[in-house]
């Protein structure tokens, strides 16, 4: 089975940012498809690869820290930058605010750095609609059962909070056809290379207008 697939769609807004600019790459994934793994695994291939540490409101999970795996704020902190513009995308997901900080994408860009982006569905729409030639990659679950395992396995979350995360899991699946990449994590070694591959490419052919090929096992 295949482990990357390039979605139908081959829109020319999805190609890497070119000259002086950095390339923007934005993955997703259900909660527990595996994102935070592969993407520690394609930022320790790529040590000068930048990683958009987003901001939140809720509480730091056993072994989390600030300004590495999120910024940690409060309430009215967060809907503050709402208001001023801060964010280049923000969300309230499970009963949390999540967000980006705008000038540092711009900045970061500016300067070219190329930037990885872990965030979700809705996130990323944002994500694209502001820099367009953002390269977006969706993680996914072998099977909704094996992604209720893994849910299950971590143990960080109650039943209602599973209940929630697997239905929002159906709905990100549904709109995941826009992505640019689509990769299942069937076998973590598999496709923890097949994202590499994924992100070596398009850097590689940035500001590249030619058409793209499929990217296959």
């Amino acid at each position: 089975m295949s482990n990357a697939e390039t979605a139908p769609q081959t829109e020319k807004k999805h190609k890497s940012q070119a000259g002086a600019k950095g390339s923007l790459f934005i993955v997703s994934a259900p909660s527990g498809a595996g994102k935070t793994t592969l993407c520690q695994a394609v930022r320790n291939r790529f040590p000068d690869l930048a990683y958009s540490v987003s901001y939140t409101t809720r509480t730091p999970r056993q072994g989390e820290r600030h300004g590495v795996d999120y910024y940690f704020v409060d309430i009215r902190e967060f809907e503050d930058g709402i208001q001023s513009g801060r964010w280049a995308e923000w969300a309230r997901v499970h009963g949390h605010y999540y967000g980006t900080s705008a000038r540092w994408i711009e900045d970061a860009l500016a300067s070219g750095r190329n930037i990885l982006m872990d965030i979700d569905v809705a996130g990323a729409r944002q994500m694209v609609s502001r820099f367009p030639g953002a390269v977006t990659i969706f993680i996914m679950p072998p099977s909704m059962a094996e992604l209720e395992r893994r849910l299950r396995k971590r143990g960080t979350d109650d039943e209602k909070t599973i209940r929630v995360r697997l239905q929002n899991a159906r709905t990100e699946m549904d709109n995941s056809g826009w992505y640019r990449h689509r990769l299942i994590n069937d076998d973590l070694n598999q496709a923890r290379q097949a994202l590499i591959d994924l992100i070596q490419t398009d850097i590689g052919k940035a500001g590249d207008d030619g058409p793209e090929a499929d990217i296959r096992e």
